[in-house]
């Protein structure tokens, strides 16, 4: 069983001095506070984990290191992909905040406007997107990602961002997105809903999402409602994570934000004068590499840094109610 105070944390501040997000260079010792298993070996311990419902990765696992060995190959990824159009976005920076811009409010042909009103969340006044959403092939993508001259890499420099989407049963006709690829749950068999390590409730899975991240992307620390499990496919991924009770020091956009709860902190350059309780947040890292797969339970923070071009996908299978307390008591 997870020994009492597992995962292990450090001071977050102390983390991210030691290794500063805007630099994707390896680091020789890290802060990582939570185990990592062996496919073979420690099948059934993994299992134990996920149902204490605490943070894991596990590897070796033979589907995984297939999946990886298929998508490392480049001919393989552009067959597969084709001339597509799938979804991406595009920044000026290395960073990437997610946002929902609500519609605006316009009322109904009743001529009533305040119904369904409450349903709307408004934007703050000044808000501009931080990011900008497009579509683009996948050889498009990686003709500006693959850049191995670190020079052009910086964290002021732009930086894409690139996504595939399998629908699975939360949109059997593709409903979900223009040019879905349903064709993920036949390469990542791991991820088909059905009873495994990587499924707690099959029935829950709500499809395949995919990420291709090109060297130093930072994806902005947030929670996600839901449990998932993250395979790395191909370069490396950092990955810093908090504990839902660690939420009211991660200075979290509100509810009804378009980036609701995200950070508004910069963790490449934190103000502690205008976020003073991110001094007291604690976190824990571990570096991921191709094959690695990690068991995020719902609420858990995690603050992605691409160490390298990367392919990531990840799938989630129901909401666990052990983290909930915490994060109601933050607002949401």
């Amino acid at each position: 069983e997870p020994p009492v105070g597992y995962p292990f944390a450090w001071n977050l501040m102390e983390l991210l001095k030691a290794w500063p997000p805007d630099d994707p260079t390896p680091r020789e010792q890290i802060y990582q506070g939570f185990c990592v298993f062996d496919y073979e070996r420690d099948l059934e311990k993994a299992y134990r984990y996920r149902n204490a419902e605490v943070p894991f990765v596990i590897r070796n696992d033979p589907q995984v290191k297939r999946a990886v060995k298929r998508w490392n190959n480049p001919e393989y990824m552009q067959r597969m992909l084709g001339n597509v159009r799938h979804r991406a976005e595009y920044s000026e920076s290395n960073h990437f905040l997610y946002w929902n811009a609500p519609p605006p409010s316009r009322g109904n042909k009743h001529g009533n406007p305040e119904k369904k009103r409450y349903l709307q969340k408004e934007a703050p006044q000044d808000w501009q997107a931080p990011t900008k959403m497009m579509r683009m092939t996948y050889e498009e993508w990686l003709e500006k990602a693959n850049i191995t001259d670190d020079s052009q890499l910086g964290p002021d420099m732009p930086h894409w961002y690139f996504r595939l989407i399998g629908c699975g049963e939360t949109g059997p006709e593709g409903q979900c997105d223009n040019g879905s690829s349903e064709y993920l749950f036949d390469e990542l068999t791991f991820f088909q809903p059905k009873d495994s390590l990587y499924m707690v409730e099959p029935s829950e899975q709500k499809g395949i999402h995919c990420r291709f991240g090109m060297k130093g992307v930072i994806a902005e620390n947030h929670f996600d409602g839901s449990r998932n499990m993250i395979a790395v496919l191909g370069g490396e991924r950092r990955y810093i994570l908090s504990h839902p009770d660690q939420c009211p020091y991660l200075a979290l956009l509100p509810k009804g934000h378009p980036s609701a709860r995200h950070s508004a902190i910069d963790w490449s350059d934190p103000d502690l004068d205008a976020y003073p309780e991110f001094a007291l947040a604690k976190g824990n890292e571990v570096v991921m590499q191709a094959g690695d797969v990690l068991y995020l339970p719902t609420n858990w923070f995690h603050y992605i840094i691409s160490l390298s071009l990367n392919f990531q996908c990840n799938t989630r299978s129901g909401i666990g109610q052990e983290y909930m307390a915490p994060i109601h008591q933050c607002g949401f």
